[in-house]
């Protein structure tokens, strides 16, 4: 979760309801393909995450937070708030 791609996702899944690999592709971050496939797989080894096959072929997955990822939403207002009182022009 240290890293800044990992929250990331977390933010978009918890805010903007991104659930699939191109809607996460389409943040305006611009995670790379990479990049994104590996976190992926480490939010979902850590249980924040699990995904669910919703095309066979080629396989497509759905993202969902767990009840772990979804307990991460204090934290990220946090952070949220701590950023806007110490950067409030980022």
């Amino acid at each position: 979760m240290g890293d800044r791609w990992s929250l990331l996702i977390v933010r978009d899944m918890m805010v903007l309801g991104k659930s699939t690999f191109n809607e996460f592709l389409d943040s305006e971050e611009k995670i790379p393909t990479n990049t994104l496939t590996t976190r992926l797989r480490q939010l979902e080894d850590a249980g924040l995450i699990c995904k669910t096959a919703y095309q066979d072929n080629p396989p497509r997955y759905r993202y969902e937070l767990t009840e772990a990822g979804i307990a991460l939403g204090p934290v990220l207002k946090a952070l949220r708030e701590w950023c806007e009182a110490h950067f409030p022009d980022h």
